[in-house]
């Protein structure tokens, strides 16, 4: 059993073998060389002071790929006095957890030495894995580091997360990644060793740029360029560019990127800027978004954002939607960015939605109040002799088509939810004027002009209303 637990044991004396790749190769071995993580580790931070005092607790590092979460972890095994364990969530379970709870109690009670357990991946753990960690994290039997590129919030479970401190760590700056990039080039024991005069500045950045934020993508296209550039000539940025190829964007569709880019979407069109709205759509479609996904948040935002303001809105965003499912991308990428400058341009007013919302809420908190007997139907004679529907006044008989009989249950005051706004379609409920008595060549207001842009936004002072 002991030789099986030893294999758990990061050591971390130990110099990477010379054909290791070179991201690996490169973990920091001091606080000094993590880039881009101020926040955590400059002198005076809570984290670096707790780190150098060794008295850091149950940590959680959450961020994206490539920003320097594993290497904190491995600078953590350097400075503490504690055992230093590790293994990933995608390869390891409850079984290997088992092992290292074992090695860890043996540990404390021969030497009073506590074990740190390293779990990469944190958020590949599931909630009986997650449940099967807690108890050993809570009676310290180990310390736990996590690292994960997902919303702690949302991957872990409560009761862990409670015993963790979560520091985020922040996308590198393409600055970052650069420092890194010349300190590999040159570095002759766990770099490549190179003369970077063979190199253009412009080439290195150019790497840096393209790694997006993520250093060990960065020090992956590093070593694979130095590897395709045997004959020893300049590297340019043509060079770079040759062996990078198109390169993927950051985007996960099952996670917290997923939300943040759509809703940053969403947000844009309701702000009305046309131009960011394009930038996300964008994003989303250039990353692989179901397209459908995209349609489906248009048409939430017609109602949403835009309602009566602008009733043709909602249509326009269907028939992006039925676009889609007829032509699928990239044909119908079109209709989507159509969809978008029209929603962006439109007026705005979330009446509809607000009304909604307090309507919901009244109906969750008065429960199943009955329908006042004059407004049911009544089918059957039975339900005719008991009242159903009795003194109902058909609205049509009216010349006004209204009717001023009980609409609300017995004991519910009259309330007013949907308050319209004065713009747009809106603005002529809000005077009183009925919808039907409009006329439609007078409206400026909420009708899309031959530029195809809904009349009075996103107009310049200068530029004449049709």
């Amino acid at each position: 059993m002991m030789e099986q637990l030893d294999l758990f044991e990061l050591d971390i004396a130990e110099t990477p073998p010379a054909d290791a790749p070179l991201a690996h190769r490169m973990r920091p071995v001091n606080l000094d060389e993590v880039v881009g993580q101020g926040h955590l580790l400059l002198p005076g931070a809570a984290f670096r002071r707790a780190l150098e005092e060794d008295t850091l607790g149950s940590v959680i590092l959450w961020g994206p790929p490539g920003c320097g979460k594993t290497s904190l972890a491995s600078v953590v095994a350097r400075y503490t006095s504690k055992r230093f364990l590790a293994f990933s969530a995608v390869t390891s379970g409850l079984p290997e957890l088992r092992i290292v709870v074992s090695q860890a109690r043996h540990a404390l009670a021969r030497s009073g030495r506590r074990t740190i357990l390293f779990v990469d991946e944190i958020h590949r753990f599931n909630k009986t894995q997650q449940d099967g960690l807690l108890p050993h994290v809570e009676d310290g039997t180990l310390q736990l580091i996590g690292a994960t590129t997902e919303n702690p919030s949302f991957q872990l479970v409560g009761p862990l997360l409670s015993r963790c401190t979560v520091y985020p760590l922040k996308r590198l700056e393409s600055e970052d990644v650069l420092v890194v990039i010349r300190r590999a080039l040159v570095h002759t024991e766990r770099g490549l060793g190179l003369d970077a005069t063979g190199w253009s500045d412009a080439a290195l950045v150019l790497i840096a740029e393209l790694a997006d934020g993520d250093l060990r993508k960065g020090l992956n296209l590093l070593e694979a360029v130095a590897a395709t550039n045997r004959s020893g000539e300049a590297v340019t940025p043509a060079s770079v560019r040759e062996v990078a190829g198109q390169q993927a964007l950051l985007y996960d569709k099952g996670g917290e990127e997923h939300y943040n880019i759509i809703s940053a979407l969403h947000k844009c069109i309701r702000d009305s800027d046309v131009d960011s709205a394009l930038y996300w759509l964008a994003r989303m479609v250039e990353s692989g978004e179901d397209p459908l996904y995209i349609a489906r948040r248009l048409i939430r935002v017609a109602s949403e954002d835009i309602g009566t303001a602008h009733p043709q809105a909602l249509p326009v965003a269907v028939a992006a939607m039925h676009t889609v499912q007829l032509l699928g991308l990239p044909e119908a990428d079109c209709a989507l960015a159509q969809a978008v400058v029209y929603l962006a341009l439109a007026p705005k007013s979330n009446a509809v939605y607000t009304a909604l919302t307090a309507a919901r809420g009244d109906a969750r908190t008065m429960g199943s109040l009955p329908v006042p007997m004059v407004l049911r139907n009544a089918p059957t004679r039975l339900m005719d002799d008991l009242g159903y529907g009795k003194g109902y006044v058909y609205a049509h008989d009216d010349p006004h088509a209204a009717s001023a009989q009980q609409h609300w249950p017995d004991g519910m005051k009259p309330r007013r939810y949907y308050r319209p706004r004065s713009v747009g379609w809106e603005g002529k409920l809000q005077l009183g004027e009925k919808p039907e008595a409009r006329n439609p060549k007078s409206e400026t207001s909420d009708r899309v002009g031959k530029s195809g842009t809904p009349d009075g936004v996103g107009k310049s002072k200068t530029q004449k209303r049709e």
